[in-house]
């Protein structure tokens, strides 16, 4: 008699992130005995063609500023057919939970919406989940005292004309140049960790972001990413998605898939902690299989 399969756990990144913030979680998965795939979504990552200037020191930051966004003109759809490409061969020889961390769950929840027969579960580690349209357009009934907005708006790097306006690039690395900054930085993304695992955390960012993605295919439909499981990890120590706005994207997701609500699991973690304590994250997940 064969044993059931065990998943596999496809990774989406949040904003400004990649395939290699999944690293350590990788690696704590597999010592658990499960396969993980973490996905570049187009624009980021490995084969990115990211501004040279980014990465040069001292930085120039002129030439940031003027230099052409490997974001430019990619759309949330572009982001499903990516993430397809790779659930499809994974769920041919096995189940699938689909985690997302922060931004990526935008496109979790569209890739939900678009293949719920190919998927086991979707998971989001503090992701967002957007489940009325009008949580793109109109204020949410929350207070979101977030420490991240603000810092975001400290290292953005003005755009030339022409640019995408979706595409904001923020200038991460100038966090390693002032004490402040770095300290508010890991205050507001990866309070639970040291020093160093933020500064790995702080060169492995992609500089830009498009947030054109905030659009209508990233609201979950009931007839759609509703008839998949789906699990909330909220995360209780999270100052750049704080709990309550957490637990109200909870609370809204339930209202429209009462017969399927969240699954909801708490840690006492940093917006990245995945990055920071990964072997609590990869217990949860594995409990989840």
């Amino acid at each position: 008699m064969r044993a059931p399969l065990r998943p596999t756990f496809v990774c989406i990144h949040g904003g400004s992130g990649n395939a290699r913030a999944w690293g350590p979680l990788q690696n704590e998965l597999a010592l658990l005995g499960h396969r993980s795939h973490a996905v570049d979504l187009p624009g980021h990552g490995d084969l990115a063609d990211v501004p040279a200037a980014y990465y040069r020191q001292p930085q120039d930051l002129t030439a940031l500023a003027a230099a052409p966004s490997p974001m430019q003109g990619v759309t949330l759809q572009d982001n499903v057919r990516h993430v397809l490409a790779a659930v499809r061969p994974l769920a041919a020889a096995g189940p699938v939970v689909l985690v997302g961390s922060s931004f990526g769950g935008l496109t979790v929840s569209a890739v939900a919406n678009a293949a719920p027969e190919l998927l086991h579960r979707v998971v989001y580690l503090s992701a967002a989940c957007l489940s009325d349209p009008a949580m793109l357009t109109e204020p949410w009934d929350v207070a979101d005292d977030n420490l991240l907005d603000a810092l975001a708006a400290r290292i953005t790097v003005p755009g030339p004309a022409g640019r995408d306006p979706g595409v904001a690039r923020l200038n991460w690395r100038s966090a390693h140049g002032d004490p402040q900054l770095f300290a508010e930085l890991k205050a507001a993304v990866m309070a639970d960790a040291t020093d160093h695992q933020f500064r790995l955390l702080l060169d492995s960012l992609d500089p830009d972001e498009n947030y054109a993605v905030l659009e209508a295919g990233a609201v979950v439909r009931a007839d759609g990413w509703g008839r998949v499981p789906h699990t909330f990890v909220r995360l209780s120590a999270d100052r750049s998605i704080p709990p309550a706005v957490q637990d109200h994207m909870i609370r809204k997701a339930d209202e429209l898939t009462p017969h399927n609500p969240f699954d909801v699991r708490t840690l006492d973690a940093s917006h990245v902690g995945y990055f920071s304590r990964p072997q609590e994250f990869a217990e949860l997940l594995a409990g989840l299989a």
